[in-house]
């Protein structure tokens, strides 16, 4: 018999692994090596901690000049600080691989380490629920919502990673960031405003068709 002790830690992996294999299998004709894939992941769930540790004295610093929590500013920074991070522990991992070896890669890793960084997000939420029924309804809200939206955000950065390759324009990788960074914000402000019910999911249902329809563009070449 399973631990219950173990379950939030289970539901909090559950979101990242469910997408992380939607998205592998839409890669199974030239699949990654599973040991870069699990480097990928990890490298996104240490650069969780990272980077609460960054929002944090970034935070204290925003206290000094009257920035509010939860302003425009504040969650722009925070996002960038995120998309900026994912791409980093990626591009240091994997760029200089011989694996590395066609532009679609670049979505898929990044994808992978963002389900990697969002697991992390996903189990302290789960943890910190303190009954099942409530653990259950945040991972379900998690897996449509915040899961989702860093898969999709890094999946933007890896599509002009890749179009930097193509182009070799490596200047094209900051307008990826800028506007991953800018839709991951929108999000947020969506969510504090109106809750993650409609407005949120549309636009997420949004977001996802253009990133699909990028990866489908990234396989044909």
């Amino acid at each position: 018999m399973v631990n219950m002790d173990y379950f939030p830690l289970i539901l909090g992996l559950l979101p990242s692994c469910v997408w992380l294999f939607f998205f592998l299998s839409e890669d199974r004709k030239h699949p990654e090596p599973k040991k870069m894939i699990l480097l990928a992941f990890l490298a996104g769930a240490v650069t969780t901690f990272i980077v609460l540790f960054a929002q944090t004295f970034i935070n204290k610093l925003f206290l000094i000049v009257n920035i509010e929590n939860y302003s425009p500013t504040s969650l722009f920074v925070f996002s960038f600080l995120e998309e900026t991070f994912k791409f980093g522990a990626v591009y240091y991992i994997v760029s200089k691989t011989s694996e590395f070896d066609e532009p679609i890669d670049a979505m898929i890793y990044m994808v992978t380490a963002a389900l990697g960084f969002a697991a992390v997000e996903n189990i302290a939420a789960a943890y910190k629920s303190p009954l099942m029924p409530l653990a259950l309804e945040t991972t379900t809200l998690r897996f449509f919502g915040a899961t989702l939206l860093h898969t999709l955000s890094s999946g933007l950065v890896g599509y002009y990673w890749a179009k930097s390759i193509l182009l070799s324009n490596k200047k094209i990788i900051i307008l990826g960031l800028v506007l991953a960074t800018s839709l991951h914000a929108i999000f947020n402000y969506l969510i504090i405003k109106y809750e993650p019910i409609i407005i949120p999911t549309i636009f997420l249902i949004t977001f996802a068709l253009f990133i699909l329809y990028f990866f489908e563009k990234l396989k044909r070449k």
